[in-house]
């Protein structure tokens, strides 16, 4: 690969980190995260189905949201993989996905926020 050069030399090393830089796209799939969970509804929501496993109508409950509005945001978690759902009959449970990067999001949002888990996950 050629070596790229930056118009002013400052530091030693620095050309280098173009070699180790991550590519665009994983930035851009960061900050898609990021925006996503820049909704206070979907930070609370994910914080909840850290610590249990439920359904949309006790889900609508605890966060007394209606079940269509619940829904929305459950779609959205789901579709960029911090959350996942399983089916029982005719009810959808949901809790977050054992993934880094949920798992990563849920340390991150009790640090920002300065609160605790709950004793049991």
């Amino acid at each position: 690969m050629d070596e790229k050069k930056l118009p002013h030399h400052h530091h030693e090393g620095t050309e280098s980190m173009f070699d180790h830089m991550p590519k665009l796209e994983e930035f851009i799939a960061a900050a898609e995260i990021f925006s996503i969970m820049g909704d206070s509804t979907r930070l609370r929501l994910f914080w909840l189905l850290c610590h249990c496993e439920e359904c949309v109508l006790n889900l609508s409950a605890m966060m007394e949201m209606s079940s269509p509005a619940l829904s929305h945001h459950l779609k959205i978690l789901k579709n960029c993989g911090l959350i996942t759902s399983r089916r029982e009959g005719k009810e959808v449970y949901y809790r977050s996905a054992r993934n880094p990067q949920a798992e990563a999001l849920h340390l991150m949002i009790e640090q920002m926020a300065e609160i605790s888990c709950p004793e049991s996950r």
